[in-house]
């Protein structure tokens, strides 16, 4: 089993104060006999549809001296599970899970913009103090 992030249960309380079900923890996603572990699977029913609307969240603290290098491999494990994702659950849309600190001093650099546009990276926001999403970007 993996190890949990610093931040997964403070986003998996914001989720569920968001309204989403938590239907995974963790999200495993098995694809041609890999076999990949995703923070949280969560569902959100609309009364309108009546029908589920599905998420993986990945979540990522970005701690360590090179921000960089935490982004090069969020990048490439985000590209692993929505490969993986599009072919077991298309209908779920995967997110990367990021605290607000780290969105406004590092994710808004325009490099780093470019490289979430380029790779077509959907951002869950979190304050992680008040356990709450800000911002989904996608």
């Amino acid at each position: 089993m993996p190890q949990y992030d610093l931040y997964h249960d403070t986003v998996k309380n914001a989720l569920i104060k968001d309204g989403w079900v938590i239907t995974a923890d963790p999200f495993i996603i098995e694809f041609k006999g890999v076999r990949l572990y995703a923070d949280l699977g969560a569902e959100k029913v609309f009364a309108a549809e009546k029908s589920g609307h599905g998420i993986v969240v990945e979540i990522k603290v970005f701690n360590s001296p090179s921000l960089v290098t935490e982004l090069e491999k969020a990048v490439g494990q985000y590209g692993i599970y929505r490969t993986f994702l599009k072919q077991v659950d298309p209908q779920r849309n995967l997110y990367l899970a990021i605290a607000d600190d780290v969105y406004r001093d590092f994710f808004l650099r325009p490099a780093i913009q470019e490289v979430v546009t380029d790779h077509q990276i959907h951002l869950l926001i979190f304050n992680p103090e008040q356990e709450e999403i800000l911002q989904w970007i996608h």
